[in-house]
């Protein structure tokens, strides 16, 4: 049988990729055939994430990526290394829930740099004909469905989300004639690290209200892994501007 969504000896790039969902991406990938660069804040857990990766050629670069001068000289050094590059999962992200009355600018921009800019710059960076391979890649920017849903209290992160999505349409539009393609994924919630620690401090009824608003229940973060491998292979190669919602029905209730 010929192999489907293959990522064999692909180069990629994954953002926020010591813990969660990048971090799961990161281990599929590399299952997948890819050669993964891992990039995140913390080194310790940086370091765990990469050691369970298999293959020579894997990489990890810690450090803050909201220093976006530094971040060519990161791309640069990676293709000296590995080889150009073959895509891209934007997963770091950060969230905040507070009223809008007490929203201050600091915490839009502080969103905003770490939800979207970074991405975007790293992004730009790749899709630089002397980073990207020649024959194209494809960009995945992890959004979530309250990108496009929302409710109270979460304007900064809601808006920040809701830029990915947006702006990676465009974004497509412009790297088409590269043979790059831009996708978002949008989750609803996702059981990771951070996200099981606020569950387990929900009350009985409210575990039972988030449970009743995804009638598939919770994801788990290979549900956006596999996604990402779909989106990262060849065999979505027409495929480009899109928004991938997996939310095991949260959109629809």
């Amino acid at each position: 049988m010929i192999q489907k969504f293959s990522l064999h000896n692909k180069n990629i790039i994954i953002t926020g990729a010591s813990s969660g969902i990048g971090k799961k991406c990161a281990e599929e990938c590399n299952k997948a055939g890819a050669n993964i660069i891992l990039t995140g804040r913390n080194e310790a857990r940086l370091k765990t994430a990469f050691d369970k990766l298999s293959g020579s050629k894997n990489l990890f670069y810690s450090f803050d990526i909201t220093q976006f001068d530094i971040i060519e000289d990161i791309v640069n050094e990676i293709v000296e290394k590995t080889g150009k590059i073959d895509g891209f999962i934007h997963s770091a992200g950060i969230e905040l829930t507070k009223p809008f009355r007490l929203t201050k600018t600091e915490d839009y921009e502080n969103l905003y740099k770490v939800n979207v800019i970074s991405g975007f710059e790293f992004a730009k960076v790749i899709s630089s004909r002397k980073y990207i391979n020649e024959t194209g890649g494809s960009f995945v920017f992890i959004s979530s469905v309250l990108g496009f849903l929302s409710k109270p209290g979460i304007i900064s992160y809601s808006s920040s989300k809701g830029a990915l999505i947006n702006g990676a349409k465009s974004m497509a539009l412009e790297l088409a004639s590269k043979k790059i393609r831009v996708n978002c994924i949008s989750p609803a919630v996702v059981e990771t690290e951070l996200s099981k620690s606020y569950i387990e401090k929900l009350t009985e009824e409210a575990m039972n209200d988030m449970l009743k608003m995804h009638p598939l229940g919770l994801g788990k973060p290979e549900d956006v892994a596999y996604a990402c491998i779909y989106l990262l292979s060849d065999e979505s190669r027409w495929v480009t501007g899109s928004n991938l919602v997996i939310d095991g029905g949260y959109s629809i209730k």
